[in-house]
């Protein structure tokens, strides 16, 4: 049996950029489900702040599920803060594109599905180069 993910849920705080009822919807889901999980204020905040606990936050074996925002940015909020996220076993739930439902289906399914952007990738969105 694969090993149950941590979770780490990220209350973006400062910045703002998640729906005020996803966030809501994931972190009230996340609780009734009693799982454990990892909150934090606002990953942006913690990575501007060279926090050490972002080290923590990406270290250890067992694979990991960030409920954030756009996967690249979590990769390099960690990166920026030599806290390389490990690609091949950790899962960004996007909050920002996913209704509170889905989110928090998906920060609980147990299953990974590695999402992590490849070094030197780039987003496209209707054919369009993003960041």
């Amino acid at each position: 049996m694969a090993e149950q993910p941590r979770i780490l849920f990220c209350h973006c705080n400062y910045a703002q950029v998640v729906p005020g009822e996803v966030k809501q919807g994931v972190l009230e889901g996340l609780c009734q489900s009693g799982r454990a999980f990892e909150a934090v204020a606002d990953l942006c905040e913690m990575s501007a702040r060279r926090d050490p606990a972002l080290q923590r936050l990406a270290a250890g074996e067992a694979p990991v599920k960030v409920a954030a925002c756009y996967p690249r940015a979590v990769k390099w909020l960690f990166a920026s803060c030599q806290a390389n996220l490990p690609g091949d076993r950790t899962e960004v739930v996007n909050m920002r594109e996913l209704s509170a439902e889905d989110a928090t289906a998906a920060v609980l399914n147990e299953e990974v599905t590695a999402n992590l952007p490849a070094d030197g990738s780039v987003a496209e969105t209707e054919g369009e180069k993003k960041i």
